[in-house]
């Protein structure tokens, strides 16, 4: 808020909404005291108000590594509660990642009290809230090598169960094994159901202590039921009066296969964050850093800003700096896909994780840590596949009712079997109950969705696609329109001078140093090519005064006293210089349009005196890009400020029939909206700070990796290589990873929905029922891996 107006305005809208008896807006300590029904509106829909109107609100965002969780209930139990705390705006839990994104208001709630809440639900927020993903690993192999543990032993007690088991079904005579008698059996099972078991009764106890329900409380009430009643029938059968039937073996070897899904779980799992460990295997482990005058040996964490860092061949740069002495090349590959090497000289920055190929090198440390580019690239992929998809959401809707509705159907199937289908017959009525408890899985749902974000993520990666989060790798299937910048995006971004028309009686160089003057105190691309034509000239660069850039025109300032105007035609007009009074140079003026070249006019005093033409060169396989775009049924489009006989012949070039010329930087964005209001899917190409309005407008923005900072922010996806293809390549990841979404959410649907029908008209024993449900969760992860092999 700027002003009384702002807060004002603000109060009146918040008093509008249903719910709200109260708003109270304080300009000056910026904060909003608003009383509201909880009946009729919540947090969420204020928050969302607030930033409609053109305001926000001080968000914290934090990342917290959390322990114990074991399927997606957990996930859900844990965003529902957390949610429920005043001061959280938006949570998000990954159960692959096995991390939180919280974002909250930290004059309302601290960290301290999210984290303990989440200990209070019966899981572990650990200490460090910043999550790396070396941390996640390491959990994942302490969680696997649990897994293995408890498999092997189950494994071990639980065979001769299920030899007694075959023996029996082949009518072998087996009485004489002592192995055999049921007392035996009950001391194996007792080893698996309370050793190797323990864990989903630990999960289980601290499920129902957060009043929620998960896997773990099926598995242990299923094989609870068939442990405890064959416990009974061996030490109690004559008093109760029950039928001599053992389930040891069903509850021992339930267990034992559950387990062994576990395990295969947690493998497929941990191969999902491959990506991750190879780009962190990319940094340097340690630095040559100048200290007190002596060079010393130092791990690449306690580099600090301003730290001079000397670099061998063959080494790494250790973090982003600048060099202050040596030239040498190094390979960008990791950043940019280019095999040839770049040179650096003094003044040049490089970037961390590169490789020095030649001389020595010695840089001053600009970025560390968390900063580097690596580091952000990093933190980005990490954020995407710690994102929801809105796919997922469906998902979490069945997950969250699954579990107790699975119950009452395993309790309706054994009132069902024991007094109407089978009457008396307690046996079968709870083999019946334990294979609908056992074979239903809440996991294969909450794993179909954030496994396939994963692997996508990590992917794209891999070949230089930066995806921010799952929602924007969802919407990039739907775009059935690509808006493209042209300078540095269609174009190499490059510009070179290729004609120079001056007035009669001032010299080629004359007007070539008024230009320059000007332009050098710009970076725009158009006007470094001025300055760099003046540089190959060598011509003189003076003092100017009174400079004046207007965005989309062009640029005004005073030389000696003399007024100078240097821009397109629009800055002409509006300064109310006819160009047409000077007709040799108009009439060049237009046949450089006429050839796709951009002109720029000079004019000195309020008379046009020269005409500089600029072409910049299309990138090389543009032509391929759209081409395969059209193929797709993609509508192309190209939006550039420049005149629109040169953006016609750019985009004839290239095969683009869509143009979008002479439109000011700040109005992109507005073009962009008028192309989502006709219905359209659209997705925003830029490099540019004035492309990042447009980018974020659009449905998806992709910003090339040569651009701004400031585009890249703007930007829902990064193209690293810098090549028009990888929108082809985000295009075609994003329909296979919504086409696996949808298989793996199928397969969970489907194998539930026609897995407990079967359990419960006694079909499927709960052996073949574990295992069953063991291999279901499995099966998503394996299938989500598949996108592994996606080829571009």
């Amino acid at each position: 808020m700027s002003c009384a107006a702002c807060s004002g305005r603000l109060e009146r809208v918040l008093s509008k909404l249903p719910g709200v008896s109260s708003a109270k807006v304080n300009l000056m300590t910026e904060t909003a005291v608003i009383e509201y029904d909880k009946e009729k509106i919540n947090f969420k829909e204020i928050l969302d108000k607030i930033r409609q109107t053109g305001f926000d609100v001080r968000v914290e965002k934090a990342d917290i590594a959390v322990t114990g969780m074991t399927c997606a209930a957990c996930a859900r139990r844990i965003e529902t509660q957390l949610s429920k705390l005043d001061g959280i705006f938006n949570v998000s839990v990954n159960l692959v990642l096995e991390k939180a994104s919280v974002e909250y208001n930290p004059a309302k709630i601290n960290l301290e009290d999210i984290k303990q809440r989440i200990n209070q639900l019966g899981f572990k927020a650990l200490k460090d809230a910043k999550t790396d993903a070396i941390d996640v690993r390491e959990k994942q192999k302490i969680f696997k090598d649990k897994q293995l543990f408890n498999f092997a032993f189950a494994l071990v007690f639980s065979l001769p169960l299920f030899a007694y088991m075959i023996i029996k079904v082949f009518g072998l005579d087996y009485y004489h094994f002592i192995l055999f008698d049921p007392k035996v059996q009950f001391i194996f099972a007792t080893l698996v159901q309370f050793i190797s078991g323990w864990y989903f009764y630990k999960d289980a106890y601290k499920s129902l202590k957060g009043k929620s329900a998960n896997m773990s409380v099926l598995v242990a009430m299923g094989t609870s039921a068939a442990y405890f009643y064959s416990a009974a029938v061996v030490f109690f059968s004559d008093e109760l009066g029950l039928e001599k039937a053992y389930f040891f073996k069903c509850s021992a070897m339930i267990i034992t296969l559950v387990l062994f899904g576990k395990m295969l779980e947690a493998r497929a799992k941990a191969r999902t964050t491959e990506s991750i460990k190879k780009l962190m295997d990319l940094r340097a482990k340690t630095a040559r850093v100048v200290r007190n005058g002596n060079i010393v040996e130092i791990p690449v964490e306690e580099v600090v800003i301003g730290d001079v860092i000397i670099v061998k061949p063959g080494e790494k740069i250790p973090v982003d700096g600048e060099v202050i002495e040596g030239n040498s090349a190094l390979d960008e590959s990791m950043l940019t896909g280019e095999s040839m090497p770049v040179d650096k000289s003094v003044g040049d920055e490089v970037i961390g994780a590169t490789v020095n190929k030649f001389g020595t090198l010695k840089i001053r440390a600009t970025k560390v840590g968390r900063d580097t580019v690596l580091s952000q690239i990093i933190k980005i992929i990490e954020d995407a596949q710690a994102s929801k998809a809105p796919i997922q959401r469906m998902a979490d809707v069945v997950s969250a009712y699954f579990v107790p509705a699975v119950f009452s159907i395993a309790v309706v199937t054994f009132l069902v079997w024991y007094f109407w289908v089978d009457a008396g017959n307690f046996t079968k009525a709870l083999i019946c109950f334990v294979a609908v408890l056992v074979i239903a899985c809440p996991c294969a749902l909450g794993l179909a969705t954030p496994t396939s974000i994963m692997v996508a993520t990590g992917k794209g990666a891999e070949y230089g696609i930066l995806i921010k989060g799952g929602e924007h790798l969802e919407n990039t299937h739907n775009l059935n329109t690509i808006v493209f910048d042209k300078t540095g995006t269609i174009t190499r971004g490059e510009p070179t001078v290729t004609d120079i028309i001056s007035k009669e009686g001032i010299s080629i160089d004359e007007l070539l140093k008024i230009a320059a003057s000007v332009e050098a105190h710009s970076e725009h691309p158009l006007a470094q090519a001025i300055v760099n034509k003046a540089k190959e000239q060598r011509v003189e660069i003076i003092d100017v005064s009174d400079l004046k850039a207007i965005p989309g025109y062009g640029i005004t300032a005073n030389i000696n006293g003399s007024s100078v105007c240097i821009g397109t035609k629009k800055l002409m007009d509006k300064n109310h210089i006819d160009v047409k009074k000077s007709a040799n140079l108009y009439k060049n003026a237009k046949n450089f349009e006429e050839k796709g070249k951009t002109t720029i006019y000079i004019a000195k005093d309020n008379e046009l005196i020269g005409v500089v033409a600029i072409t910049d060169t299309v990138r090389e396989n543009a032509n391929e890009v759209i081409a395969e775009l059209k193929k797709s049924g993609i509508e192309t489009w190209m939006i550039t400020g420049d005149n629109d006989r040169a953006a016609k012949a750019i985009a004839a070039e290239v095969g683009i029939e869509n143009v979008l010329s002479e439109v000011l930087p700040a109005d992109k964005a507005k073009k962009i909206q008028e192309l989502k209001e006709q219905g359209k899917k659209v997705g925003m190409v830029g490099d540019g700070i004035n492309d990042a309005p447009a980018l974020t407008t659009a449905d998806v923005g992709f910003a090339m990796a040569t651009g701004t900072d400031i585009a890249m922010e703007a930007a829902d996806i990064t193209l690293m290589k810098s090549d028009l293809k990888g929108v082809l390549d985000s295009i075609k990841l994003s329909k296979a990873t919504i086409r696996n979404i949808k298989q793996n959410l199928f397969w969970a649907l489907i194998y539930n929905t026609i897995g407990i029908p079967l359990a419960a008209a006694g079909f499927l024993s709960p052996i073949l029922a574990g295992a069953a449900m063991s291999l279901s969760s499995v099966s998503v992860v394996t299938n989500a891996l598949r996108l592994k092999r996606l080829k571009f």
